[in-house]
């Protein structure tokens, strides 16, 4: 089956039913080494994986790792160019699961990126990102413990289409031209905007089944949370890109009502509710305004509008959500992007899962990052409903490779998010509470090490992947 590759003697396939894994005892799972410090990250990484798999369970559970091969390591295995060969992604299409450190970006080689590549061959829509604060990593805010979000980011349209002609080229010119004299003037509410004629062009397109199949996904991750953190946030640009980031929040509410009716109310309905609840003989119209600012100035169509919606609301799911129980549901909310990346910096504990689309969650998980350490503890996952991928966040940083002084963090903690994918949360707590413990006694790498107060001495690579598993014995 395979040209340059041998699967484990032992082990056994992880397959997906209905978009969710299938996980044996023992699984088989392909990882992929990375490149530049990925030769000091990923044994590191594996060391701390498997110890917290015999901790968890005492050898009832194993993961047999499968070695496959992309980046630098794949064309000196396969040839020149070879930076993606069919074994790999046979490999990752058979077993289902896979891991992997930073990659290359291929120079000549046709590909413009590898993660980009294994995102769309296997359709992994859903770019999910974990912040979270460990106690005792350097921050520069005052109050980085408040942030506990996920992000789940689109991961195969907007941006990530690529679909853009370049200025002065014939195609740019006759869009230009075809838009400015013929598009835009029959859509009326485009007034008398004209394209300037040096313009690059680009079209960002945002579908129905993209933005809903992501949101979706994003919500049966808050049905597993704790109550306080069952919320769902649609990030977008909608006040002023309706059709698309507009469309994007509206196609996440109509998923939300429509497949989850039962379990998730929005942050609009939950105010007619409360409002219902706190004085039972308010009227529709009275509602109406309370939930609507400016309800006064409105049209009387529009303030017919509201009150239907109202008392829709109330006649849809008063029964069930309303006297209080709202408050037991996921709460499905939306915010202006730019508004959320103030409001992770200043609010940041009134938020749990943020569900955008492909750019606006490229900017915030890398600023939310940046709150609770930096990409060297941002760990990431891509997932779709056939296959996942959990990856290293940063780059391969090749001037410090082979000298066993990275930090692995980003590698753990996307391992520790496969095994809870993968229904391991024992392993999974185990690791957390290693890193946490490590973190706050400042057993770390020299990239914390350097920003602690008062200094500390840094760990190499291999050395803070012991330190995490010292502490799986303890609970100090």
């Amino acid at each position: 089956m395979y040209e340059k590759i041998t699967p484990p003697d032992m082990g056994e396939r992880i397959i997906f039913k209905d978009g969710e894994p299938v996980v044996p005892d023992n699984p088989i799972v392909p990882f992929i080494r990375g490149d530049g410090t990925g030769i000091d990250l990923w044994p590191a990484a594996q060391k701390v994986f498997d110890a917290a798999v015999q901790a968890a369970y005492g050898g009832k559970r194993q993961i047999s790792w499968f070695k496959i091969y992309a980046g630098d390591e794949a064309c000196e295995k396969y040839g020149t160019y070879q930076y993606l060969p069919q074994d790999t992604l046979d490999a990752i299409k058979e077993y289902g699961i896979a891991i992997k450190g930073p990659l290359t970006t291929p120079i000549g080689g046709g590909i413009r990126s590898l993660n980009v590549a294994l995102r769309q061959i296997f359709d992994l829509y859903s770019c999910v990102r974990p912040c979270k604060y460990y106690p005792g990593t350097p921050s520069p805010h005052k109050s980085p413990e408040k942030l506990d979000v996920i992000i789940y980011r689109e991961n195969t349209e907007d941006i990530y289409l690529g679909i853009e002609w370049r200025q002065g080229s014939e195609i740019a010119n006759k869009l230009i031209d075809i838009l400015n004299n013929e598009l835009i003037p029959a859509t009326p509410e485009h007034g008398k905007k004209q394209i300037p004629l040096d313009s690059g062009i680009g079209i960002k397109p945002i579908s129905k089944t993209g933005s809903q199949r992501l949101v979706r996904r994003a919500i049966k991750n808050a049905l597993r949370l704790p109550k306080r953190k069952q919320m769902v946030t649609l990030v977008h640009k909608g006040n002023i890109m309706k059709y698309t980031e507009g469309a994007f929040r509206d196609w996440g509410y109509e998923v939300a009502i429509a497949e989850f009716r039962a379990e998730c109310v929005t942050e609009r309905e939950s105010w007619i509710l409360d409002n219902k609840a706190r004085n039972p003989e308010i009227t529709l119209e009275e509602n109406a305004r309370q939930i609507e600012p400016g309800y006064d100035a409105l049209t009387a169509e529009k303030k017919a509008q509201i009150t239907r919606e109202v008392e829709d609301v109330l006649n849809a799911i008063g029964e069930t959500h309303g006297n209080g129980q709202w408050k037991d549901k996921v709460m499905v909310n939306d915010r202006i992007a730019d508004s959320i990346f103030q409001q992770i910096q200043t609010r940041p504990d009134e938020y749990s899962i943020l569900a955008t689309m492909n750019l606006n969650g490229d900017y915030l998980s890398d600023a939310a990052a940046a709150i609770v350490g930096g990409l060297g503890m941002g760990p990431g996952a891509n997932i779709g409903d056939r296959c996942a991928i959990f990856e290293a966040t940063h780059g391969t940083a090749p001037k410090h490779a082979g000298l066993d002084r990275v930090n692995p963090g980003s590698v753990i903690l996307s391992g520790v998010m496969m095994l809870e994918f993968m229904g391991w949360q024992e392993a999974a707590d185990l690791i957390k509470h290693g890193i946490g413990q490590a973190i706050s006694n400042g057993e770390v790498t020299y990239d914390l090490a350097r920003l602690m107060e008062p200094p500390v001495e840094p760990l190499k690579c291999s050395e803070f992947a012991s330190a995490i598993i010292k502490y799986f014995q303890t609970n100090e």
